[in-house]
């Protein structure tokens, strides 16, 4: 079990951000415990930034979503890297999205609240696709991608970034640390990652891998002509 109360920040102060806080109910209690004790700090924190990215983004949208679904996603969203989800042939962004469901299912969590926080996880690394569908589908997405790659930074005031960080910090390489972290999670389902980002990391960190090519498997397949 953690040391520190699950709704507090790696300071121990418990935080809230232009109305955004992690939600305090047993689900999330225990939601956060669990990712705690599996993931990595660097991957627990990002996973806690994203979801303050993703409730901020949908709070500036004036969009209605369901707070407590947002932050399933959010700490769900990498345990498919974790060798305890990890399958051997599945892409980890659905070994993600399989965890949650088992863990929303089993605590009674409807089938479409459970749906929309699978199909959040499955689709989180598909660009120009989640932003057109269920709230919590695109917030958890755009907090992501806010998190990783910077998109809409400057969306975000200099308070709030500093008051997420603060809570969760990033370490002081986090862009090559969270390559490296994507990396150890998939290297050994390469296959996994065709017409994936995933692909670019596994070209960056390994010298011998080689991408399919999608021409080539149209091409190659059975049918004549």
């Amino acid at each position: 079990m953690s040391q520190h109360h699950p709704f507090e920040a790696a300071t121990g102060t418990a935080i809230t951000i232009n109305g955004i806080r992690i939600p305090d109910s047993k689900l999330a209690q225990e939601i956060t415990e669990l990712v705690r004790d599996t993931e990595s700090a660097l991957l627990f924190h990002h996973s806690s930034r994203v979801f303050y990215w993703g409730a901020l983004t949908g709070v500036r949208r004036g969009l209605t979503f369901d707070v407590e679904l947002l932050y399933a996603s959010a700490m769900f969203h990498d345990m498919g890297l974790m060798p305890q989800c990890s399958s051997p042939n599945e892409r980890f962004e659905v070994d993600g999205a399989n965890a949650a469901r088992n863990f929303l299912r089993s605590h009674g969590i409807s089938p479409q609240d459970v749906d929309a926080v699978w199909t959040a996880i499955a689709m989180h690394t598909t660009p120009g696709i989640p932003q057109h569908m269920h709230p919590v589908v695109s917030l958890l997405t755009a907090g992501v991608e806010m998190d990783v790659l910077g998109i809409a930074y400057s969306d975000f005031s200099a308070a709030e970034r500093a008051a997420v960080v603060k809570a969760h910090p990033r370490t002081p390489r986090f862009k090559e640390d969270i390559i490296q972290a994507f990396y150890d999670g998939i290297h050994h389902k390469p296959d996994t990652t065709f017409g994936n980002v995933k692909a670019d990391v596994l070209a960056d960190k390994d010298p011998t891998f080689s991408r399919a090519n999608f021409c080539s498997v149209i091409r190659g397949s059975a049918w004549p002509g």
